[in-house]
């Protein structure tokens, strides 16, 4: 199809779903739908919530096509419907955590710490579906970096506007006056809002990005690492475990909200629980926000097999692992097309 005659289409899919034809709107709406949903995760945090705030924004588009008056391309609208429901949702619920942000590190294994519900936790992103690049031409992240943990993390110690702000700028491109019109507000709050978030970000996020080391590594030493990862864990070989870690390496299990930094209170931890006292446990290799990562199953003796446990995201700096973030829930497996069990 040419791009006149895509053109065409499109505008005459318009003129029908403003007449009241769902199929034409089902049409209009579906090739952004991936980046509708990536961009309500970096909102919000959580697969849940953009499927939530996706679905609730397409429904006001929809009710509300009748209003669009095509100034705007109908991408820029859907994003401003789409950053709007993600504000509410904001107000409502608050920002989603790590571990990290509720205390300091634990010196000692914590043995069976027990799960916060309390808590809104971070979670994990199935990036499968991501292209590669920027958004615009503009845009600064590119859509991998844009969906990082620490990248999300950090947005999430941002304000509603000042979060919707920095991505629409920063990662899809928009300019300081379409993200004032987008949010009702003016040019100049805008700019002064991505000041205050760019500052806050750049605390929070490491100078490289996962795709700049990652770039950095042949694809082949990144299976190494995670193949490395992985029997460790189902050897229960701690010394090989251990091979693999940066001397500051951080492990995390949300919703578990003790964490642990350096060498030996990894070392203590990884001895005494998941080397130690969990029992057998199988892996399958995935990624997760840009990252590589891991669904483990651990052995359920009533059940006869490795059951879901959790996505495991691995944050690497050079050759070894220098986070290792453990997202435990079996729901997370099902997000990234995984099992619910092996053998």
């Amino acid at each position: 199809m040419t791009e006149i005659s895509a053109t065409a289409s499109r505008d005459a899919d318009l003129a029908r779903a403003r007449a009241g034809d769902d199929a034409a709107f089902t049409r209009l709406v579906s090739p952004m739908r991936t980046e509708l949903h990536a961009h309500c995760y970096r909102m919000l945090g959580s697969v849940h919530d953009a499927e939530d705030a996706l679905q609730d924004a397409l429904l006001r588009a929809w009710r509300g096509l009748a209003k669009f008056e095509g100034r705007s391309s109908l991408r820029s609208w859907l994003y401003t419907v789409a950053t709007r429901t993600c504000l509410d949702t904001v107000t409502s619920r608050g920002r989603r955590a790590l571990p990290v942000d509720l205390g300091p590190a634990s010196e000692r294994a914590v043995v069976g710490d027990t799960a916060r519900d309390d808590v809104p936790w971070l979670g994990p992103y199935p990036d499968t579906a991501l292209g590669d690049g920027p958004l615009a031409p503009h845009a600064r992240y590119e859509q991998r970096e844009a969906v990082e943990i620490a990248f999300v993390a950090a947005c999430q110690h941002l304000p509603g506007n000042q979060r919707a702000a920095l991505l629409l700028f920063e990662v899809l491109g928009f300019s300081a006056a379409e993200i004032a019109e987008a949010m009702d507000t003016t040019t100049a709050s805008v700019n002064s809002a991505l000041q205050r978030a760019r500052r806050i970000v750049a605390e929070r996020i490491p100078d490289a990005t996962q795709q700049q080391t990652l770039r950095a590594l042949d694809d082949a030493r990144v299976r190494d690492i995670v193949a490395g990862y992985t029997s460790a864990l189902e050897r229960a070989d701690a010394d090989a475990l251990l091979a693999l870690l940066t001397e500051d390496v951080t492990w995390s299990m949300p919703p578990l909200p003790h964490w642990y930094q350096g060498l030996d209170a990894v070392t203590d931890f990884a001895v005494a629980v998941p080397l130690g006292s969990c029992g057998s446990w199988r892996h399958l290799p995935t990624t997760a926000n840009g990252q590589p990562a891991v669904g483990a199953y651990l052995w359920n003796e009533a059940q006869g097999v490795h059951a879901g446990w959790s996505i495991t995201a691995l944050t690497l700096r050079g050759d070894r692992i220098a986070e290792l973030t453990t997202f435990i829930g079996a729901e997370h497996l099902a997000a990234f097309g995984l099992p619910p069990s092996l053998p």
